[in-house]
C-alpha cells in the first residue's frame, strides 16, 4: 500500500488520479493567484514557541463548534463540484467526516444533492447557500435543507460576482465534462476516475437540475449559474434568509473588522474569516493576516472561524492561536478525496489531527483552551 505521510502526498496522488479540469478547479486561485499563495505562505511564517518539562501526557484536541462536540475544531468547507473529484464525492466526504467526528458542509453547487447526502450520511450536516436572483428557487432550497435535517446554514457572502479564474477558462470547466478531444485524452489517463463516474448517475449539479426553472442541458445550466449570482446582495437579503431559516446561521467571507461587527450584530452564530481560498479577489490579504484584528474586535457572543491555506494540523493551531475558535478545510480534504475516495478523506483528517496533537504537546499544551498568541514566537 502506498505510504501517505502528509497532505502533500495526498495532493500529488490526487493530481495523478483526477482529470486536469477538476484538479485545477480545486487547486488554483483567481487572476495571478497571489492571494491563493499568500494564504499558505503567511501561515507558514508563524513560528511556535517550544516548551519543555511540561506534563503533556493527557492531551486532547476535542472542542465544540456551534455547541456540538467535535473531535477537533475543524470542519469540511463547502466546495462546489466535490463529486467531480471522485464519484459521489460529497457522500463519501460526509461519511468520512461523520465517522471522524467533525462537521461536513454541503455546497449549493454540489454534484450530490441535499437529499442524496442526507440519505447516505449517518449524521446531520450543514448546508451552504449562495444568494441567487430566483427567490422562489432559494426558498425551496432552504426548505429542502430544513427537511433534510441540516443543523446549520452557511451563507457565503464573497461571491456576488465570480472572480477571474484563468485555469477554469482554459480547461473549459463543465460538469459533466464536455466530450472534446483534449478532455477525452486526459480522462483516458485516469481510469479509476472514469470507472467511478461510469458507476454513478451523479454527474451534474444535483441541487439545481430538476429543481431550478429553465435548466435543460449543461449549456443552459452554465448560463443559468452565470445569470443567477446576485450582485445586489446586501444585509436586507440576509434578513430575508433569516426569516426562512430559524436554525444556526454562519456568515462566511468576512475579511474586514467593520463587516465582522455587522455580522455579529446581525445575529450570526459564527463568522468565517475567508477570502474564498484566494479564488475571488486576487490581491486581497491572506485570511490569517486579517484574523487577529477581527478577533480583537469581537466578543465571545459569536464564534470566529477561519479558512484559507490550512494544509496541516500545525496550521489549525496557528489559526486558533491567532484568535479563531476553529478552522475550515477545503483543498486539504479534496486532496484525500481525489486520491483515495472516502479513505483518503479519513487519512487527511487523521493526518491533521495527529499533527495538531503533537504540535500542542511540543508547545506545552494539553488542551486548546490555552492556545493563544503566547504560543507563537515573535522576534520582538
Amino acid at each position: 500500500m502506498r505510504h501517505i505521510a502528509d497532505l502533500e502526498d495526498l495532493r500529488k496522488l490526487a493530481r495523478k488520479r483526477v482529470p486536469r479540469m477538476f484538479y485545477d478547479y480545486a487547486d488554483s486561485g483567481s487572476w495571478t493567484e497571489s492571494t491563493y499563495r499568500a494564504n499558505e505562505a503567511d501561515l507558514a511564517r508563524l513560528r511556535f514557541r517550544q516548551r519543555v518539562a511540561v506534563d503533556i501526557s493527557r492531551r486532547s484536541t476535542r472542542a465544540t463548534m456551534l455547541g456540538e462536540p467535535v473531535a477537533m475544531p475543524v470542519a469540511l468547507s463547502p466546495v462546489g463540484l466535490t463529486g467531480m473529484q471522485h464519484a459521489d464525492g460529497e457522500i463519501l466526504a460526509a461519511r468520512a467526516a461523520a465517522a471522524f467526528g467533525v462537521p461536513f458542509c454541503l455546497s449549493t453547487m454540489s454534484i450530490c444533492s441535499i437529499e442524496d447526502v442526507a440519505a447516505a450520511s449517518p449524521k446531520p450536516f450543514w448546508f451552504q447557500l449562495y444568494m441567487m436572483r430566483d427567490r422562489d428557487f432559494m426558498e425551496r432550497l432552504i426548505a429542502r435543507a430544513r427537511a433534510a435535517g441540516c443543523t446549520a446554514l452557511v451563507v457565503t457572502l464573497d461571491l456576488p460576482v465570480l472572480g477571474i479564474r484563468h485555469k477554469d477558462a482554459r480547461n473549459g470547466l463543465s460538469a459533466p465534462p464536455r466530450l472534446k478531444l483534449a478532455n477525452l485524452l486526459d480522462m483516458a489517463t485516469k481510469p479509476r476516475w472514469c470507472l467511478g463516474m461510469l458507476g454513478t448517475r451523479r454527474r451534474s449539479f444535483g441541487n439545481l437540475v430538476g429543481h431550478a426553472a429553465n435548466i435543460g442541458d449543461a449549456g443552459s445550466l452554465a448560463a443559468w449559474i452565470a445569470d443567477q449570482f446576485d450582485s445586489s446582495l446586501n444585509w436586507a437579503d440576509l434578513a430575508w434568509i433569516r426569516e426562512r431559516w430559524p436554525g444556526k446561521l454562519v456568515l462566511k467571507g468576512i475579511m474586514e473588522v467593520d463587516d465582522a461587527r455587522r455580522a455579529r450584530d446581525f445575529g450570526a452564530d459564527a463568522i468565517v474569516v475567508s477570502n474564498h481560498g484566494g479564488r475571488q479577489l486576487d490581491g486581497a490579504p491572506s485570511s490569517i493576516a486579517v484574523l487577529p484584528a477581527i478577533a480583537r474586535a469581537l466578543d465571545e457572543d459569536v464564534e470566529l472561524w477561519m479558512d484559507g491555506g490550512i494544509r496541516s494540523g500545525q496550521d489549525v493551531l496557528r489559526a486558533i492561536a491567532s484568535g479563531a475558535k476553529a478552522a475550515m478545510i477545503g483543498r486539504a480534504f479534496l486532496y484525500g478525496l481525489g486520491a483515495m475516495g472516502e479513505e483518503g478523506v479519513t487519512r487527511a483528517l487523521g493526518i491533521i489531527a495527529r499533527e495538531l496533537d503533537l504540535t500542542m504537546g511540543m508547545c506545552g499544551l494539553t488542551d486548546l483552551a490555552g492556545a493563544d498568541a503566547s504560543i507563537l514566537w515573535r522576534e520582538d
